[in-house]
């Protein structure tokens, strides 16, 4: 299956490489660029893109709130984004994960690394990039919500394994290290997961990260 890949950014020259590296895989295609956030709302109704490879800072309307439009459009329902940005410490990462991103990576990363993140997007798992997203997350979780709240339910309705699991997601830990911690198989943690999201009517793995924190299921600092 080939994933379309709309791709949007204000400066031609990255979109350009950017077009030429993802055309380059064989299980993928450009099918729009996008210059601006309103290019980029219009053009993943119009172009039936899989995933959108979303800049935060661009002139109209930044991708911020071009994530949060296309999130809330029930017809763009299976769309991911990957948000790139410039600065690991950038807040507007978290802000992009509230409004419905599904990750986000810094745009200095290889090649091999953001084709990779788009397979991982597009088969529905959340990619934060490594290091800085627990520190990051928990940093600007402390910090007032801007306007913006969660579109998912807190965890109160949750087993307590699911909130072993939970917490375990909000820490990092992709399914086999769940699995190793909790003494699990991976199959099972793979189904705890998914049934944490469903129960929480979460997009991705990335929203299960914000709501660990924002219900003080996990405390900043802890992680």
């Amino acid at each position: 299956m080939t994933i379309r890949v709309l791709l949007a950014d204000d400066q031609n020259l990255v979109r350009a490489s950017f077009a030429m590296l993802v055309s380059s895989a064989g299980d993928m295609e450009v099918v729009a660029e996008a210059g601006t956030g309103r290019e980029a709302v219009a053009l993943a109704r119009s172009a039936r893109a899989d995933l959108i490879v979303m800049d935060i800072r661009m002139p109209d309307l930044d991708g911020i709130e071009a994530t949060r439009l296309i999130a809330a459009d029930e017809d763009l329902a299976g769309v991911k984004v990957l948000v790139l940005t410039t600065y690991e410490t950038d807040e507007n990462i978290v802000e992009a994960l509230r409004a419905g991103a599904s990750g986000f990576l810094v745009k200095d990363i290889r090649p091999t690394e953001l084709l990779d993140a788009i397979r991982t997007v597009a088969a529905g798992e959340s990619l934060l990039s490594p290091g800085p997203t627990s520190r990051l997350i928990a940093r600007f979780l402390r910090a007032p919500n801007t306007g913006t709240t969660s579109a998912v339910g807190g965890p109160s309705g949750l087993s307590e394994r699911e909130r072993q699991v939970l917490a375990l997601v909000a820490r990092g830990l992709n399914n086999s290290e769940i699995a190793d911690a909790l003494g699990l198989s991976p199959l099972t943690a793979k189904t705890h997961v998914s049934r944490i999201m469903g129960k929480l009517g979460a997009r991705d793995r990335a929203q299960l990260v914000i709501v660990a924190y924002e219900s003080g299921l996990v405390i900043p600092g802890t992680v």
